[in-house]
């Protein structure tokens, strides 16, 4: 294994040399399209699994077991399914991280206080504009607590399919890097995936206080 310092090193070389630039790119794009399919599907899902009670009272089992599930075993099926592209991929990586959402914005929709929902009846507000001007508004940190999570779900969803049939993106250079014993490659690339994930997930966190704050909650 490297010093860590030589792994920044390394990896400021690499960036700077541009070799898997065409790499990182493809993986940090497909993340971030899996990532915002996870979010909108998420937030967009527990809206209408909060109103629907019995739905909700079916699916939780699901949800609570849901990580058991080996997600990438439907690969294969997935490329029959979408063929040979980034769509696999995506979808494992939405997949990953679509539950996440959908049970923190649950969680924040059931602590909406009742006195905001009566307000929205009294002003006639539809469905969509209570959801839009109150509900969501109001379970925003715990929101972004499953956005979080669905940072690091997306990444791990797109590296891994990557890894497992691939011929581009950081999961297949790690693979490949890891079966030649390449540690000038591998090491950096997992630290860039690090840095990357944790800066992330630190601007969530940093905008999660900010709405705390303004709330007096912290």
């Amino acid at each position: 294994m490297q010093p860590p310092h030589r792994m920044i090193v390394d990896l400021v070389n690499m960036l700077v040399s541009g070799s898997l630039n065409g790499a990182i790119a493809k993986t940090l794009g497909n993340a971030a399209v899996a990532f915002i399919a996870a979010v909108a599907l998420g937030v967009s899902g527990a809206i209408v699994i909060h109103r629907l009670r019995r739905v909700r009272d079916t699916l939780e089992p699901l949800f609570a077991t849901y990580y058991a599930i080996p997600v990438f075993a439907f690969y294969p099926l997935l490329i029959i399914v979408f063929g040979l592209n980034a769509a696999p991929q995506i979808f494992i990586g939405a997949m990953l991280g679509v539950v996440a959402v959908i049970v923190n914005t649950l969680n924040g929709l059931d602590r909406v206080p009742g006195v905001l929902l009566k307000t929205a009846r009294v002003q006639h507000m539809g469905v969509r504009e209570t959801a839009w001007r109150i509900t969501l508004p109001y379970a925003a940190p715990y929101i972004l607590t499953g956005a979080k999570l669905a940072v690091a779900y997306s990444l791990i969803g797109i590296i891994g399919a990557e890894f497992i049939m691939s011929n581009g993106g950081m999961g297949y250079e790690i693979s490949f890097a890891y079966n030649n014993f390449d540690n000038k490659t591998m090491y950096p690339l997992i630290l860039l995936i690090l840095l990357v994930s944790v800066s992330i997930n630190m601007l969530f966190a940093r905008w999660e206080k900010a709405i705390l704050a303004r709330r007096g909650l912290r």
